[in-house]
């Protein structure tokens, strides 16, 4: 991780993502306007140089790093997978309030026959550890990249919450 640039990309929109479904490993394409969507990371990372390029396996993150313009470079890296919600996924945040209670939250409540926040946390670190010099671009999950980001900056995991 010494003399590491991160750059990182969440995936464009999905179906589950519209309708606030978590979706987690369920291998959903981008909606149309998930593919616009991707074609303005191109502009935007329009120019940017990467010495690496990483990508979760899921469809969503790499059909975005395609349309940004990355994928030939691209190098699949199954510990970018989102967070498996295991009994949640495909629930809204409202449909699983309503299993339980109206104080859960993704961070701190149960995620039955899922991964918890600490394993996530651990995949994170393993991509960290792994890094090579230079600059990186990561295409990943909302979710992922927000445990990423609080791991890189030496962050408990549950600091993730405060990031978007």
């Amino acid at each position: 991780m010494t003399n590491s640039e991160l750059w990182l990309v969440r995936h464009g929109e999905t179906a589950w993502s519209r309708t606030g479904q978590h979706t987690g490993r369920t291998d959903l394409p981008l909606t149309e306007k998930g593919r616009d969507e991707a074609r303005a990371a191109a502009r935007l990372l329009d120019g940017a140089a990467f010495d690496h390029i990483l990508v979760s396996p899921l469809i969503r993150a790499r059909e975005t790093c395609a349309l940004a313009g990355f994928d030939p470079r691209a190098h699949i890296e199954p510990n970018a997978m989102e967070w498996d919600y295991g009994d949640l996924n495909g629930l809204t945040r409202d449909e699983i309030k309503q299993i339980h209670g109206p104080d859960w939250t993704i961070w701190t409540g149960p995620v039955p026959n899922g991964e918890s926040l600490q394993h996530v946390a651990q995949r994170a670190q393993l991509v960290l550890d792994s890094l090579p010099p230079g600059r990186t671009a990561i295409f990943a999950h909302g979710h992922f990249l927000r445990i990423l980001t609080a791991t890189w900056l030496g962050l408990p995991p549950i600091a993730a919450r405060h990031f978007a």
